[in-house]
């Protein structure tokens, strides 16, 4: 009986752990740190390496996806639309893009001699257009020449731009059949003369008369004479104006040859002085004509040759030149 009554022995065994790894965790967390930082760094790299349009358009894209998506194009920036034409300001356009023009590339256009020429050519007369109005100015500011601004006329020719002071009915510029100049076209004279000294061109000056005759004819000293030494007069006041006698490339006298008024040849107004600033094109053919003529006077048949003189004058010459 004393043996059914010991009680059962239970043992007990508790396993203890030598503190061993925690799994694959931890692998798992810093992967994703890695890929963290490459992110930045590739961040970092794009916002270095962009422009101001492209982040700009970035920017947009994360602000309104659905409006990118709608305008399209095949890169960041790009100003390609699906909806053309509809008006209004262009969004899509930004600082530092060139938005692409449709239709086949140009021509490459060659730039000729000619073209050029043509583009000096009106570069040119640019300029003597902002000459004249210059010259119109200060007309209206000087108190010499407004006194005679209706006897100064400008225009544009095709040899440059021409400055005319004309004779008034009751204000001749010369005595009566003579060279001398009146007091106040010597005034005129200086004024231009100071004007024309800080222009670059070339000046041409010419002397003109109307077709009243002397008595005498054209046999004598007749009107060719008179407007030759009219401009010759003329030059001697510019220079004694101011003017750099070196600028004045050709003085001639032309008569009544160039009217001014053509439907009445004895007009006041046909005795003026006409001063010309001479274009590129003009003072090249002038300088020409003057080494043709000294060719042909240094020529070996030139060379002591008797001119003689015709019987009788049938015509005037065309222009009697003031060296």
């Amino acid at each position: 009986m004393a043996e059914d009554r010991i009680a059962p022995i239970i043992v007990k065994k508790i396993k203890k752990s030598g503190g061993g790894h925690h799994g694959g965790a931890w692998k798992i967390a810093y992967a994703d740190f890695v890929t963290a930082m490459m992110a930045f760094f590739l961040l970092m790299w794009l916002l270095g390496s962009t422009s101001k349009a492209q982040k700009e358009g970035i920017a947009e894209y994360f602000k309104t996806p659905l409006k990118v998506a709608m305008l399209g194009g095949p890169a960041v920036g790009v100003t390609d639309s699906l909806l053309k034409n509809t008006g209004g300001k262009d969004i899509t356009k930004k600082q530092g893009q060139v938005k692409p023009v449709e239709g086949p590339p140009g021509k490459e256009k060659k730039v000729t001699i000619e073209d050029a020429k043509e583009a000096l050519k009106k570069a040119e007369q640019a300029k003597l257009e902002d000459l004249k109005q210059k010259i119109e100015q200060t007309i209206d500011q000087s108190e010499t020449l407004k006194k005679f601004k209706s006897q100064l006329m400008l225009d544009i020719t095709p040899e440059g731009l021409r400055i005319q002071i004309l004779d008034e009915q009751n204000r001749p510029m010369f005595e009566s059949s003579k060279a001398e100049l009146q007091p106040y076209a010597r005034e005129i004279l200086h004024e231009i003369g100071k004007m024309l000294n800080g222009v670059q061109n070339k000046i041409s000056l010419s002397g003109h008369t109307d077709a009243s005759p002397y008595p005498n004819g054209e046999k004598g000293y007749s009107n060719w004479e008179l407007s030759a030494d009219r401009a010759n007069s003329s030059r001697r006041e510019l220079i004694a104006g101011g003017m750099d006698e070196s600028k004045l490339l050709r003085v001639v006298g032309l008569a009544s040859a160039q009217l001014y008024d053509k439907d009445n040849p004895y007009n006041p107004t046909n005795r003026r002085i006409s001063l010309v600033v001479m274009n590129k094109q003009a003072e090249e053919e002038a300088l020409k004509d003057a080494e043709t003529e000294k060719a042909e006077l240094t020529a070996p048949d030139a060379i002591g040759a008797v001119p003689v003189a015709p019987a009788s004058v049938t015509a005037p010459p065309a222009a009697a030149v003031v060296r």
